[in-house]
């Protein structure tokens, strides 16, 4: 219906399970220092849907969506099309009806069936394996890496700064049969660099953009001054973004608690620190606090006010599970209380769980921007 707009511009396709969002916009921002008009295709959104859909940073309008949406509703009806498909047509038509010249595009969940994969990129890159979306892709990291490997394309370089052997060479089978080769690149390839998003764990994903963007053919590969430019403007809300006496962080499984909690270690924001934490239901969260626990001063349990009822957490159980780890917490079930309560609590506000948990809290506070 649309004419396939994805073929109208070049990509670069980004996947794996945390850092993949670092990743699209370190890239994305060195593509802009050297001069391109760059998409950058992102998800979940913090506050707004138009946040997933951005050209040279400045979103998709709401007429655009509204307009895209509205042509596809008959096929997307007839389909039966999901909801991160029509995203995906909505943003890959909304960047070339925008003149993009290349587009940064995030693997929305595992690889192989994700709507992304119509594209043919320039390179792609796969951060980090771990468990997550196991109702999808399996509970089998090895399986779940295969997942994530399957955006190969052949002849198009992929690279990867996952650390595990067996998951390495799991994805280097599935590379090799889509006929392309696995390049494994040193998540340590960018440290010493001035980075606009913060934390240790921000090292590999510059890594793998800066190893992305030196992939690239000549006519859009950025150069060393270009990449250094970029990596240090890139911004990106909800990603060890402290503002105020808040700070965000979308983490949301293990792996992105353990990114947290070093962030924490190498940069400890003003003590005490109180946590006010909601995570789905279906996610690691015991895990999850048992990691954060003894980083924070005070815990406030709450619920994310958008997440859907069926995966909100059940607070009752959630702190009488804590009581019995000796973790002191407090129980707020309005997110509006809990900020205010660690407020009380705490000279900085940690607000970390989920995409829903860190946007529903942006949304409260004023003068908050999430784009920006």
């Amino acid at each position: 219906m649309l004419g396939e707009p994805h073929r109208h511009y070049a990509c670069v396709h980004v996947g794996g399970t945390n850092g993949k969002g670092s990743v699209s916009t370190f890239l994305a921002a060195a593509l802009r220092a050297a001069g391109f008009r760059v998409g950058l295709y992102t998800s979940p959104h913090l506050v707004s849907f138009l946040e997933r859909i951005t050209v040279d940073g400045q979103p998709a309008t709401e007429e655009a969506v509204t307009a895209w949406t509205a042509r596809l509703e008959g096929a997307a009806l007839t389909h039966q099309a999901s909801f991160i498909e029509i995203t995906t047509a909505v943003a890959f038509a909304d960047f070339a009806a925008r003149g993009v010249e290349i587009a940064v595009v995030e693997v929305g969940l595992g690889g192989r069936l994700d709507a992304t994969n119509v594209i043919v990129p320039l390179a792609c890159g796969v951060t980090r394996i771990a468990r997550e979306h196991t109702e999808y892709l399996g509970d089998d990291l090895r399986g779940i890496a295969r997942e994530k490997a399957a955006i190969a394309k052949r002849g198009v370089p992929f690279l990867t700064t996952e650390r595990d052997e067996d998951l390495v060479e799991a994805m280097r089978d599935v590379v090799a049969a889509q006929g392309a080769t696995l390049r494994w690149v040193d998540p340590r390839l960018a440290s010493g660099m001035e980075l606009g998003l913060r934390g240790p764990h921000q090292v590999a994903n510059a890594s793998l953009a800066m190893a992305l963007a030196l992939a690239l053919p000549d006519a859009f590969r950025p150069d060393a001054d270009a990449i250094a430019a970029g990596f240090a403007a890139a911004r990106i809300p909800g990603r060890y973004d402290r503002r105020g006496p808040y700070l965000f962080d979308v983490a949301h499984n293990p792996d992105g608690m353990r990114a947290l909690v070093g962030a924490l270690r190498a940069e400890p924001p003003p003590r005490p620190v109180a946590a006010v934490v909601a995570v789905l239901r279906d996610k690691a969260w015991r895990e999850m606090l048992t990691l954060l626990a003894p980083e924070v001063d005070a815990l406030v349990l709450t619920r994310a006010p958008s997440a859907p009822l069926e995966r909100a957490w059940d607070l009752d159980d959630v702190a009488d599970w804590a009581a019995g780890q000796g973790f002191a917490a407090a129980v707020e079930p309005g997110l509006d209380n809990a900020l205010a309560a660690a407020r009380r609590m705490g000279t900085t506000v940690l607000v970390t769980g989920s995409f829903h948990t860190v946007g529903d809290a942006m949304a409260r506070l004023p003068g908050f921007a999430p784009l920006g």
